[in-house]
């Protein structure tokens, strides 16, 4: 199926001491309109048939809170994951902050419904000793929402600059105790991107997702990468059919951890996060 055109900015070159003083400094930064506005649209589209699909499929769609589901999908399965993964400012921010050897490691989407709650602050994984002894960053999340995002839908919430906290007393290295909730509440920031925006973030930096009180979903895209020390990828199982992984560009394909499969098979996910489920009020 033919895809739509992109916003591809190739002659617009990117300030590296913005991304490396963003992702180091706050944790995230952001490009608006990467995308057209139709190209998030039809992602749109595919997500809500994979969300649906998934949710028919026990281990389809794992719990991230009430009314709240995580899906990790094989890339094949949305128009435009060469467009996002090719994406000049995409490569440029993995080069910058993970070096040339950078490696796609996971894609999904995160949905939060209408009644989801707040979640707990997290990270979305314990902190390597990359981060906590070598002071480095040695993953990025890529998140593109598929809808205009207002107040009432449950925003993504940020703290900036807690990505370099040492996790102490963190629950499972993720989740910080009750106490650290007032100083990440007084540095919250929350996002409002709209289609065709994409940020990137370390998944390190403390975050959640807020309540939805609006009567409509938030989908969001995740796509997750690695630094040749991080191990990530242990947790995912990226796949491509034969036909599909030898169209690739050449250029793709080296930053790629995956699978070439004859039949893509169903994803065992296996990055439960059992603190989230209970929701906060």
């Amino acid at each position: 199926m033919e895809t739509v055109e992109v916003n591809n900015p190739v002659t617009a070159p990117y300030d590296l001491a913005q991304i490396m003083g963003g992702l180091y400094g706050d944790g995230i930064i952001g490009l608006k309109g990467a995308f057209s506005r139709e190209w998030a649209r039809q992602l749109g589209e595919d997500i809500a048939w994979l969300y649906h699909d998934a949710l028919q499929r026990p281990g389809g769609a794992l719990g991230r809170g009430p009314k709240r589901h995580y899906v990790e999908i094989h890339p094949e399965n949305i128009r435009g994951f060469v467009e996002l993964a090719t994406h000049p400012w995409v490569t440029t921010v993995c080069e910058a902050v993970l070096g040339p050897d950078y490696k796609i490691v996971e894609i999904g989407f995160d949905v939060p419904n209408p009644g989801a709650m707040n979640q707990p602050w997290h990270r979305d994984f314990p902190a390597p000793d990359d981060t906590i002894i070598g002071r480095r960053l040695n993953s990025l999340a890529f998140n593109l929402t598929t809808v205009d995002v207002t107040e009432d839908m449950g925003p993504f919430e940020i703290a900036p600059g807690t990505q370099w906290d040492l996790p102490e007393s963190f629950e499972h290295g993720m989740f910080p105790p009750k106490s650290n909730s007032a100083r990440y509440a007084a540095r919250a920031q929350r996002k409002l991107p709209q289609m065709g925006d994409i940020s990137a973030r370390s998944a390190l930096t403390i975050h959640r997702g807020t309540a939805n009180h609006s009567d409509k979903s938030r989908p969001a895209l995740v796509l997750g990468v690695d630094a040749p020390t991080a191990t990530n990828a242990e947790r995912h199982d990226l796949q491509f059919t034969r036909a599909y992984y030898a169209a690739l560009p050449e250029r793709l394909k080296q930053h790629l951890t995956c699978r070439v499969v004859d039949t893509l098979e169903p994803i065992v996910q296996a990055h439960t996060i059992e603190g989230l489920m209970m929701g906060e009020a």
